[in-house]
């Protein structure tokens, strides 16, 4: 059974870090004001909490400077052959990084940089290199 937004949501406060928890709150916040559908904001959300677990305590969102440091969690998410023959893990894979793409360019727009333009959207927000980051291919 599939995890409302609103489980989703309560759930941001029970983050280790509360630097992180704070800004996935404003991040939702931003996906809820820009009109954003409830599936994106969630699994956005989601994806997004899973990383700030994986990263821990005394990491925040902030910390985050190097391309491994997002890739060992989408590796994370990668199964064998074996257990996955169609590898479907690779789509998990690159739309987790999708997802936290998303959330690091907001990061570094509206946060970091403090364009708070009403005006600019996410099309003309610049992506932190550490983000640019290729999508894997079904069949390498």
């Amino acid at each position: 059974m599939p995890v409302r937004l609103s489980t989703t949501v309560s759930k941001i406060s029970s983050l280790p870090n509360s630097t992180n928890a704070s800004l996935l709150t404003e991040f939702y916040q931003y996906m809820k004001n820009n009109g954003s559908s409830e599936s994106h904001m969630n699994n956005s959300l989601k994806t997004n909490m899973a990383f700030a677990t994986f990263i821990g305590l005394d990491t925040t969102f902030y910390d985050i400077q190097r391309k491994e440091q997002i890739v060992d969690f989408l590796d994370t998410k990668i199964k064998s052959i074996e257990e996955d023959p169609d590898r479907k893990s690779i789509t998990t894979w690159n739309d987790y990084l999708n997802d936290i793409k998303y959330f690091f360019r907001w990061l570094y727009n509206k946060k970091i940089k403090q364009k708070n333009e009403n005006n600019e959207s996410p099309s003309d927000w610049e992506t932190p290199t550490f983000v640019l980051i290729k999508k894997k291919k079904l069949r390498e």
